[in-house]
């Protein structure tokens, strides 16, 4: 990337469940880091207030053109509800987590809306983030910066957990969206609110005593937790203002929306998961009453509270549905539930015992605790005693008081404006994107090849014939291991041969793995990542020798490689391709 003629770092933050944008300046960043503008004009409507960031939905028109993203699109879908018009229009939302632990994501992948209306998620993913750059593009020409596109420089999160194919598929959808790729960096969301912490003052950082982040060798765990997943991960302070990862990024679905479900699960067993999914598909406003009722007073529960934590529930349209359903009306079906003592009725109010509410939480932090636990058991983080939790679901004082109770020794490190850290420190990566040192592999990564055949060390299963040699097939050949800790921007160099005579291309095949040394690409660990492929303009009789480069230790993969006979050389992304055993 030519890094020379940029103006402007511009950072979008995709969330779960809200979006967002800052930017700022190179002057600005070299004159205050932390002069960073997000923008503060996200007008939510009927809930009168401005926000920094918006719900992350999407709404399209019968012909599936776009009509509006964000609060705007949550506003005109409950518009076109009450006018009847449901079936006009596909509302897309929380629909990031559809590329978390997915093995199968390809380019033709599809999305459900809230009614299980179907579309290509990649249109929704690309739609989505063009409606992010047009709305922080007409921000920008309002303030007449007079910042051309090309002069830009362009950072897109993603949570460090996610497999390479994901993160793939977020950086296609965002060229497609209009973001040249020269110009596009892909930042891991940990990363970036630990950088983000390294700038705050020592009062910003809201710790129970001064804590030294800026000063080197100090070693400290960053918990993400965002709406959607826990992210990770352990720093340690290098010279140079650089920052070396001890532990490879760690997560699970467990962030904010992980509670979600569960509580919609206790409407499930009150009346039935049919009669919910009946309810999200017929009647969607209603949905999301409950959905947005409960994200504002999840806020709201803590550790002491005692009585009642009450919330405003579409009676009439759960009645409907229950009368439908069950011939009883809301009331008398949680009556006749497990939850009868815990749950009272008071016209549109629900009032939900502080314990039982607590209890839904309970699921998704005791995951939480349990990475933590795991990693505080590596040898690389003995001694790490602070943790710096960052995403909005951190604020969540229920979090706060487990981790406390469950660590005594620790020292708990909550930066002001938590919520806005990925974002903030997004920004701060686009201006200096060497700020992380080093990486350590959550994968193994190796090519397919094959070997002479020796049944001493190798299965007869993989035993293949090639140009009347006995050799080895689906050899994982390793590049660089699981638990590795790799410079960025590191080149491994690798040389391969053609087996058959007359051959006129070569493939290399990548692979992960689960383990730190595998032996086939078809073991139970593996998974095909993706294939880049050379074409010789020539063929000949003799072996011929390619030349690999292979670049980690970055938030994304490179490779290059050269054909030794014509000079030929590519440079190549990995495809989008079933994420899955090649058998």
């Amino acid at each position: 990337m030519d890094t020379s003629n940029y103006l402007m770092v511009a950072a979008l933050d995709f969330g779960t469940t809200y979006s967002g944008y800052a930017f700022s300046m190179r002057h600005e960043f070299k004159e205050d880091p932390l002069k960073i503008h997000a923008n503060p004009v996200w007008n939510s409507g009927c809930r009168q207030f401005m926000s920094i960031k918006t719900p992350t939905c999407l709404l399209l028109d019968k012909n599936k053109e776009f009509v509006s993203f964000g609060y705007d699109a949550e506003n005109q879908y409950a518009e076109a509800l009450l006018d009847g018009e449901k079936d006009d229009f596909y509302f897309f939302h929380r629909f990031k987590m559809n590329l978390h632990n997915n093995k199968n994501i390809t380019g033709d992948m599809i999305l459900e809306d809230v009614t299980g209306k179907i579309l290509p998620a990649f249109d929704i993913f690309k739609l989505s983030i063009e409606a992010l750059v047009s709305h922080l593009t007409q921000t920008l020409q309002k303030r007449g910066t007079g910042v051309k596109n090309d002069e830009v420089r362009w950072v897109l999160t993603v949570p460090a957990i996610w497999t390479d194919t994901a993160k793939q598929f977020m950086r296609t959808s965002a060229e497609e969206a209009g973001i040249p790729a020269d110009s596009l960096i892909l930042a891991l969301e940990p990363e970036t609110a630990s950088i983000y912490c390294q700038y705050l003052p020592v009062e910003k950082l809201h710790a129970e005593q001064t804590f030294a982040m800026t000063k080197q060798g100090t070693e400290y765990m960053v918990v993400d937790l965002g709406g959607g997943t826990a992210d990770i991960t352990v720093h340690r302070k290098a010279a140079n203002g650089q920052l070396i990862e001890k532990h490879r990024a760690t997560g699970n679905d467990c962030g904010g929306t992980s509670v979600d479900k569960k509580f919609f699960k206790m409407f499930d067993e009150i009346v039935g998961d049919q009669m919910m999914r009946s309810l999200k598909e017929e009647d969607p406003l209603a949905y999301m009453d409950i959905e947005r009722e409960f994200e504002a007073i999840k806020r709201t529960v803590v550790t002491d509270k005692k009585g009642k934590v009450n919330m405003t529930i579409p009676v009439v349209a759960l009645n409907k549905k229950c009368q439908l359903f069950h011939k009883k009306d809301f009331e008398e079906l949680v009556k006749m539930s497990k939850y009868a003592n815990e749950i009272k009725l008071l016209g549109d109010k629900m009032r939900v015992n502080a314990d039982t509410m607590r209890s839904v939480f309970r699921p998704s932090i005791d995951k939480i605790l349990s990475l933590l636990r795991e990693v505080l058991s590596n040898r690389q983080t003995k001694g790490v005693s602070h943790f710096l939790m960052v995403g909005g679901f951190s604020e969540c004082q229920l979090i706060h008081d487990a981790v406390q109770q469950e660590f005594p020794e620790s020292r708990i490190i909550i930066p002001e404006d938590a919520g806005m850290s990925v974002l903030k420190g997004a920004v701060l990566f686009g201006h200096r994107p060497d700020y992380i040192k080093s990486r350590v592999m959550r994968y193994s990564y190796g090519i397919k090849t094959n070997l002479p055949f020796d049944d001493r060390k190798f299965d007869k299963k993989h035993l293949v014939v090639m140009d009347g040699q006995h050799r080895c097939d689906d050899i994982f050949s390793m590049i660089v291991s699981k638990d590795e800790s790799v410079d960025a921007g590191t080149t491994i160099k690798r040389s391969y041969f053609t087996p058959y005579k007359h051959q006129d291309k070569m493939d290399f095949v990548m692979y992960t793995s689960e383990d730190c040394n595998p032996a086939y690409v078809d073991d139970e660990s593996c998974c095909l990542l993706g294939e880049a492929t050379i074409r010789f303009s020539d063929t000949c009789e003799e072996r011929r020798w390619v030349d690999v480069e292979y670049v980690f230790g970055n938030t994304e993969i490179g490779i290059t490689a050269v054909d030794r006979n014509s000079g030929k050389y590519i440079s190549a992304k990995y495809n989008l391709i079933e994420h899955k055993q090649r058998k």
